[in-house]
Formats: C-alpha cells, structure tokens, sequence
C-alpha cells in the first residue's frame, strides 16, 4: 500500500460535518484509536472536572457537597442526558450499579411482575455477563424458572404465552450484529411478556428509540461509546408505566423514598429512584457526566450515517488489499445490520491485533479468532481506517505477527 492516504479519503476528513467534535477528547498523537467499543476516549474536560470536584468541591466544601453542589440527584441528571440518546423521556432513566446488578435487578423485578409464567428468552449469543447473571436469577427463583438461549433468527418463534420476559442486547458484541428492537417487543407484548434490552453497544453509537418501540426496560454500560471512563457506572431505564409496579430484589437506602430518615423498613421511592442501591460514586459520577456532554450539539443520524460509511471504508479496503491473507468478515456486510463496529476473523487474529496495538492501532480480539474494531463517529477519521488497514497490510506481509514475542495471549484482550 502507499504511505499516503488517497486525496479522496483526506477530503472525506475534510469535508466531515463531525470532525470538530474530534478536539472533545485527548488521543495520543500517532495512535490510530479504534477500541471506543470497549473504552470510550478520554473527555478533555473530565480532567479540570474532576480536579475541581477534587480541590473545591470535595476538598473545600467536604461533605456540604452533597446539598450545594447537588451530588445527591447527579445520577438523575445524567440520567436525563442519556435519555435524550436512547428515545427516553425525564425521569425514565437514572444511574447506577454495573450492567451485571442492573440487569440482575430488572429482570427479578420482570418475573415478579410476571408471576405465573417461567420462562426467561434470551440469545445463545449473548453478552457472557447477561448469560451469567439470567442463569444467577434462575437459580435464585427455583425450579419454575427455565433460561430459554435460542439462536437470533429463532427469537421471535420463541417467543409465547409462558415468556416472562425477553432478554437481549440490541448489538451483538462480538459480530455487531443488529436485532430488530421494534419487532422483538411488539411480539413480546402480543404474548403478555416484557423486554429488556442491553444497549451497551448501541447507546451513544447509533440512535435509540426505547419509546418509540415501547420498551419495557433497558440498562446499558457508560464506559464505552458514552466516554465515562474505566469501569464507568452503569443506567437503567424503566418506562413510565412500569416504575410504581417495580419491586427491585436489592433494596438498598438510596431507593428509599426518605433515606435520611433511616427508617428501619424499606418504603420504596417513587419513580425511577426506587431502582437506586448504595451511596453514589461522585467522582465516577463527574467523569461520566463529561462523557455524555461530549455529544452535546450531536445529530445521532448523522453520527450514525458517518460511522456506517467508516464501518464500509474498513470493509471496502480489507477487501481491496488483505486478498490471500486468510482474513474473513465475520460481520454483517450490510451497514444498517450492524453497528459501529467491524469484525474480521483470522486463525491468529490474537497475534495481529498484538501487533497492530505495537504498532499504535488499537482494536481488541475476542477468542477464538475475532478481531474487532469500533468506530466512534465523534473522534475517528477516515483517515484513521486508512492507517489501521495499512498497518495490518505490513504486518501480514511481512510476517510480523508470527515473531515470538507474540506467542503469549495478553490477560487482557
């Protein structure tokens, strides 16, 4: 391949309608950042965000900062900004927990609400976390429960009258793939059962209509294209009609409906708030909130018809150069069917993405042989797909992931 790119890729870069919200994040010059599916880049301004909160806030004002600077309803407000990201209304989504417990919590609070039928309807291929806590809350709730795992083009046949409650991530993580949102829950609610929906992979990466599809209920994670930072917390979203009938299974003192009181019985709160456990963490909190601020001024279609032409770019020249190296899609090839993530299989993919990241691209694998690469359309140029396909071009050619430096598999991949 040639050292330059092409004119007609730079003046793709030029003539981007998004390339100024580039200057919102801090990347490393010479790194071609292509991970945002797995940890967001960092906000410019979470750091003097969070050195304020540190020095004057926290540091000044010490525990006075739960009243005069708002700490305690922080989680509701950035709760409302997700919400403008998913299709959700004021006070239907809040902060909290992890995905794992959010998930854990609003499918026990699905069965309660479906007391009768048994059944828990999940992809086979789902997120393992999801998986692992449905197999948690099945064993919790006893033999009447069955953890139903069917391939994705099964979903809707699987669905009938003993479905409790449909549980699925609406982009798959390993090959992008898209489930049809709207479909799935308007065949959910014909049979009497609820959804909820993991949108870690799609909230602040393509838009979401949670209302328009009239979705029961969703969590999602705030480190990856929402940009909160490692191990970010993590929302929950309960529509309207739901949130008096929730009776989430961990009840902690920030869902009581006067917790400074201390009341020793729990009185859950009203609306959303009731889904809250412990004690917010602020600054998580303030790095989060940075995060979801940077797609202020954001038109999500247009986010999202960048990240499809990205997503086509990599595609489209993995197929014009990487002909002969045993590199395979293992992503839908239709932009609409998948999300802002591009996936390659190769029987050593764990060793090119080694050499890639050596090389200053950054992806991420997922065993066995998945190679994946997420578009973040706010900060990754065209330019940026160029280089990773060049990079994987000369380590390909020239061998480069075969030296022995590479033979040991990351603990982290």
């Amino acid at each position: 391949m040639n050292n330059q790119p092409p004119e007609e890729i730079l003046k793709r870069d030029q003539n981007d309608p998004l390339a100024t919200f580039r200057d919102r994040f801090e990347l490393p010059d010479g790194v071609v950042y292509l991970d945002g599916n797995s940890l967001g880049a960092l906000p410019r301004s979470a750091g003097p965000r969070l050195q304020q909160i540190m020095l004057e806030e926290w540091g000044r004002d010490l525990i006075n900062g739960w009243s005069d600077h708002g700490w305690l309803n922080l989680n509701q407000r950035i709760g409302d900004r997700i919400a403008k990201l998913i299709g959700a209304g004021d006070d239907e989504v809040i902060i909290a927990d992890s995905t794992t417990i959010n998930i854990f919590k609003m499918v026990t609070s699905a069965l309660e609400m479906r007391a009768g039928r048994k059944i828990i309807l999940t992809e086979d291929d789902n997120f393992p976390t999801d998986l692992y806590i449905l197999e948690s809350v099945a064993r919790l709730a006893g033999d009447d429960c069955i953890i139903l795992k069917v391939p994705r083009d099964d979903l809707l046949d699987a669905i009938d009258d003993q479905t409790a409650v449909v549980v699925l991530t609406q982009v798959n993580y390993r090959t992008s793939a898209i489930l049809d949102m709207a479909a799935i829950t308007e065949k959910a609610h014909t049979e009497g059962a609820l959804t909820m929906w993991d949108l870690s992979h799609s909230a602040g990466a393509l838009p979401v209509d949670l209302n328009g599809c009239d979705v029961d209920f969703a969590v999602g994670c705030g480190y990856k294209y929402l940009n909160g930072g490692p191990g970010a917390p993590a929302y929950i979203f309960a529509a309207h009609r739901h949130q008096d009938a929730l009776k989430p299974a961990l009840a902690g003192w920030m869902g009581h409906s006067r917790p400074f009181d201390f009341s020793r019985q729990h009185k859950p709160a009203d609306g959303i708030r009731r889904t809250l456990t412990g004690t917010p963490a602020i600054l998580a909190l303030a790095a989060l909130e940075e995060g979801v601020k940077t797609f202020d001024g954001v038109d999500m279609y247009m986010a999202r018809e960048k990240s499809m032409a990205l997503t086509d770019l990599f595609i489209d020249l993995v197929e014009q150069k990487l002909t002969g190296f045993g590199i395979r899609i293992s992503c839908p090839r239709r932009a609409e069917d998948r999300g802002n993530q591009v996936t390659f299989s190769h029987p050593q993919g764990d060793r090119l993405m080694q050499a890639l990241i050596d090389d200053d691209v950054i992806g991420d694998f997922r065993a066995p042989e998945t190679m994946r690469f997420g578009m973040a359309p706010l900060y990754v140029r065209y330019e940026d797909i160029w280089l990773a396909v060049k990079s994987l071009y000369n380590i390909l050619e020239n061998e480069i992931h075969l030296q022995p430096k590479y033979d040991e598999r990351h603990e982290v991949t």
